[in-house]
């Protein structure tokens, strides 16, 4: 049977840039464009848009004070420039579902308030990720849109997963583990089942996605059983600029002896740690691998990074029981050979063997062959997750 066409635009708002795509969805799967605004907040942004070809569609210097500027032009553009691309409805990527959101929801002013709840939880995103909904509402006001949440491929992990050792109020408080890059991880799976020969849910999988944000998950029947993110996605591996667990110590003592005041804090945190504060150089992994034979900061900065992927591979193993397949994504993940090597490095105890030569290549499978884990590199797509999400919410709404 033939299938409706739908125009969906999907929107991924962080707190000085803007992520957009535009996907047609039907009988098959489309990306029209893909697009990005930088440096909003200040006067010198950026407007970028390619097609599919990777060819610039777009590409200008503006003035960006805020959100609504970036939404305004691309929907001018849009207008104006390719007329023929009709929005059927737009999908956003919301980082934070609390608990109780556990799928993807239309939105609606109910979602918003319960949105604005959450703020607490997601400070740094959630306000720029609300504005822009309500900015497309006043462009496109008879669209509908849906909310799409990072943390709802988690939200049914065992209980002992989601716990942290605090006193019990601030768990029923919602003070627990979350988890993150949940879309990347249900993107994942969904091509995994399209190419694996045994169904996915027989099979006890890592999941390793590595980019400028670091998490992995555990998955097991299908479904996430553990992730190292954690109440915000400040938590687990070290990041590019972020710091990954701490000792809650270490905040104490910053608190009480260096008087960091809480912006401070999340400054560190957030921008400040990981890569970036280890090597002094920069938070970009590629720049880090080009200089570590003459910078031993740089080199540093990787190793810890590969120390802690593989001590927190090792401890999601053994929540599985073992593993079956591990799998690479994120923009590390899918381009770093080093790192996979040197995360990968004797690990033979569960059964994790690199051929050396695929590895180089980027081969989608990278293991030895006939080892008892196989080891795949796949690219993610955490868009057209969100516009796959967005047509379903649609479509069952009509």
């Amino acid at each position: 049977m033939k299938q409706d066409n739908h125009k969906i635009l999907t929107i991924n708002s962080g707190s000085s840039s803007l992520k957009f795509a535009l996907y047609q969805l039907g009988d098959s799967e489309e990306n029209l464009f893909k697009g990005d605004f930088s440096k909003i907040g200040e006067t010198n942004g950026s407007f970028q848009v390619k097609n599919s070809q990777d060819n610039n569609l777009i590409q200008r210097n503006m003035d960006l004070p805020d959100h609504h500027t970036a939404l305004e032009a691309l929907s001018k553009w849009l207008k104006s420039d390719y007329p023929e691309h009709t929005i059927t409805a737009i999908g956003h990527r919301v980082v934070h579902g609390g608990e109780e959101h556990k799928k993807p929801g239309l939105i609606t002013e109910t979602l918003i308030k319960s949105l604005n709840d959450l703020i607490p939880f997601a400070p740094d995103h959630l306000p720029h990720q609300i504005k822009a909904i309500q900015s497309l509402h006043k462009l496109y006001p008879k669209l509908k849109q849906v909310a799409c949440f990072d943390t709802s491929f988690h939200r049914n992990m065992p209980k002992p997963a989601k716990m942290f050792s605090i006193p019990r109020n601030l768990f029923q408080q919602g003070v627990q583990r979350y988890g993150f890059h949940g879309l990347s991880y249900e993107y994942i799976l969904s091509e995994l089942q399209q190419i694996e020969e045994k169904p996915v849910s027989s099979k006890r999988i890592i999941i390793a996605h590595l980019g400028n944000g670091a998490s992995m998950a555990a998955v097991k029947d299908g479904r996430s059983v553990d992730t190292t993110m954690g109440f915000t996605p400040a938590g687990g591996l070290m990041m590019s600029s972020r710091s990954g667990d701490l000792d809650p110590g270490i905040i104490i003592y910053l608190l009480k002896e260096k008087h960091l005041n809480g912006d401070q804090l999340n400054q560190l945190i957030n921008q400040q740690s990981g890569l970036a504060g280890i090597s002094g150089i920069s938070s970009d992994m590629k720049v880090l691998i080009e200089k570590q034979k003459k910078e031993p900061h740089a080199a540093e900065a990787i190793d810890l990074f590969c120390y802690q992927a593989k001590k927190y591979l090792g401890a999601l193993a053994a929540v599985l029981g073992g593993i079956d397949l591990l799998i690479f994504t994120g923009g590390i993940g899918e381009n770093a050979p080093e790192i996979r090597e040197r995360i990968c490095q004797q690990l033979g105890f569960l059964g994790i063997y690199l051929d050396k030569n695929l590895n180089e290549q980027n081969a989608s499978v990278i293991s030895v062959k006939d080892k008892p884990v196989a080891v795949r590199v796949m690219k993610t797509n955490e868009e057209l997750m969100i516009a796959r999400h967005t047509r379903k919410i649609i479509t069952s709404e009509v």
